[in-house]
Order: C-alpha cells, then structure tokens, then sequence
C-alpha cells in the first residue's frame, strides 16, 4: 500500500495549497511564473522576495495536524509500504512518521543548496543571515581558499529542475508494484508525480482519492471521498487520528 500526499494535507497546519479555491497560485497566477528556477536564478528581486516569505513562514511555526498523525497512526498497522509527499515542509517526519518510509519527490526546505558548489546549509542557519540583513544570501562556502558566492536556494524542487533521482525511481518502482494506492491532498496536475497513478492503476492496483476538489483521475478510482482531509483521513484509513 503506497500513499501519495499533496499539498491539501498540511493546509489545515496554516501552509497555504497552491491550486485549491485559497491557492498561492490561484490568488495571484504571477506567482506560479516565478517558482520557476530561471526566473529565481535570474532575478535578485525575487530571491529577496523569496528568503522575505521563508523567514515568515518561519515565523509562523506550523504543527502537524490530524491528517499527518493519522498518517502515522495507520503506519503502526504495518500496511503502509511508502509514503510519497510532493510537500516540502517536514511534517510527515515531524508528526512521527518514519524516515525509512517517506520519499520527499520534490525535496525538502530544510535544507539550502548552493546552485554553483553544491554546498548544503541548515535552512535556519540562512534565514539567521537574512534576519540579520543579508536579504539575498550567497554561499559562504570554502572553495579554493574563497567564499564560493554562488546563488543559495532551498532544497525543495522548483519548475525547470530535476526531481531527486534516486528518490523519484523508488517512488516509481513502489507505484509500479503497490496493490492499493491512496492520494491525498493532491490536484494530480504536476507531473512527473501525477504520472504515478497510471503507473499504479495499469498494472492492477486499487485507487483511492482522497481531495477537497476534482482530478483528473477521479473517473478512474475504484473510491473518490470528499472532505476536509484531516477530518476524513482517519476514518477512510479506520485509524484514530489522535495516536
């Protein structure tokens, strides 16, 4: 059994989704065109906007909610094969669940990544530089006796970059494998993600979705239920969510 969670299940944690009716992107469709790494490599503007919003974000400190620890609570069972989230912010491991079982396809903001050295930071320790005025920071990084100063970014996938590979082929060959599998929260628009669940359903598996809007697989699933997600998931998966 494989699940795949999208953005619908941290937004009860206060993380805003990006198509839903409350979107980031719905909201302001600008805003899609720049999570694209050309534009963020190319524009100091919107490198200070972006380390701007994750210092806020930081600020905000969001929890897991019922539907992560539902998540976890259903793990115990020994069911779950895989949990495969496109979300960044660590709540699937901050609620408990395993490391072993999570694949992050879209990487992590944990993390910050030096686009030219590859050097990999502690996300805080960046945002301490851009409390503290810095507010677009490069890399600090010894390369040859001299700071590297290549552009930084968080360790989260933008469009125009790869998916970890190593990440994405076992999320691929679980998919490929599963005898059920369960989205969650997920629009199933982004692919190479979304190309999972053809994968899973042409070699036999179960589908179940679990999302407050329509996808384009819904037609296709033996299940489809509507709901706030953290209040359904519990029940759909017959765990309590309060573990």
């Amino acid at each position: 059994m494989v699940v795949i969670t999208g953005a619908g299940v941290s937004t009860a944690s206060g993380i805003p989704d990006y198509r839903g009716p409350e979107g980031v992107w719905t909201k302001d469709p600008a805003a899609e065109r720049l999570s694209n790494i050309d534009a963020y490599v190319g524009s100091g503007e919107i490198r200070v906007g972006a380390w701007r919003r994750a210092l806020d974000e930081r600020a905000i400190s969001a929890q897991p909610n019922e539907a992560h620890r539902a998540l976890v609570a259903f793990e115990s069972t020994g069911k779950l094969t895989a949990l495969v989230t496109q979300n960044v912010d660590g709540l699937h491991a901050a609620a408990g669940s395993s490391p072993a079982l999570v694949i992050e396809v879209h990487g992590n903001s944990r993390m910050t990544r030096c686009l030219r050295c590859g050097a990999d930071t502690p996300t805080t320790v960046i945002l301490e530089r851009v409390a503290a005025g810095d507010p677009d920071p490069h890399c600090s990084a010894l390369v040859l006796d001299a700071p590297c100063g290549g552009i930084l970014k968080t360790a989260d996938v933008s469009f125009g970059q790869p998916l970890p590979e190593r990440d994405f082929a076992r999320a691929e060959y679980l998919a490929k494998t599963c005898d059920l599998l369960i989205c969650v929260g997920s629009t199933l628009m982004v692919r190479p993600v979304s190309g999972l669940v053809p994968k899973a359903t042409s070699r036999g598996a179960r589908l179940v979705i679990i999302n407050a809007e329509p996808t384009p697989f819904d037609d296709e699933a033996d299940v489809v239920v509507r709901g706030d997600i953290p209040t359904v998931l519990g029940r759909v998966l017959g765990v309590g969510a309060s573990n």
